[in-house]
């Protein structure tokens, strides 16, 4: 498995099925094959939309033309990628990961994980832990000694998840706006 092209099939049944006006619990289970793999610049629109989404996003969404430029600034940095999650052509979920080199830690890495979203009609499909698995994996092969990332403290229900993938608690996230 390349770091970069995360497989896995799994079974639909029980879960929301339909065309994404209409989800309703499916009747027939279908296997349905989730890529973990890097963004691709041709990838932004969807992942923008994703965004679009969230509460916290409403008003502070970027065009297609500063996402471009964004994303190639990324690009640039080494170790540090956006990854999609998609099934069958579509993107459904998306994560940012930085491998960040230290002096503290035996010299070790730390990732970062950052950006973490999974399309509503596709949550609890086990997507979301699809791609923090992938992210650990990369991770793992990097050689980091710990990976992190911050949650919205009123993200209740996103903190029972991270809790429920062994991320714990471990000290308070601080910011000042800017």
């Amino acid at each position: 498995m390349s770091p970069v092209d995360f497989r896995a099939k799994f079974h639909n049944a029980g879960f929301r099925c339909g065309d994404g006006d209409g989800w309703k619990k499916c009747k027939e289970s279908k296997v349905l094959m989730i890529v973990i793999r890097h963004a691709a610049e041709n990838d932004l629109e969807g992942i923008l939309k994703l965004y679009g989404t969230l509460e916290e996003n409403k008003d502070c969404g970027i065009d297609i033309d500063a996402a471009v430029f964004i994303f190639s600034k990324i690009y640039s940095y080494p170790d540090y990628s956006i990854y999609v999650a998609e099934i069958e052509g579509n993107i459904v979920g998306t994560f940012s990961l930085a491998i960040m080199d230290n002096v503290a830690h035996r010299g070790a890495p730390s990732g970062l994980v950052e950006d973490v979203i999974v399309a509503e009609n596709y949550q609890r499909m086990g997507i979301g832990k699809r791609m923090m698995t992938a992210a650990m994996e990369i991770c793992k092969q990097k050689g980091c000694y710990k990976m992190a990332l911050s949650s919205n403290v009123k993200r209740k229900d996103a903190h029972k998840f991270y809790e429920s993938l062994g991320f714990k608690i471990h000290g308070y996230s601080f910011l000042v706006e800017l």
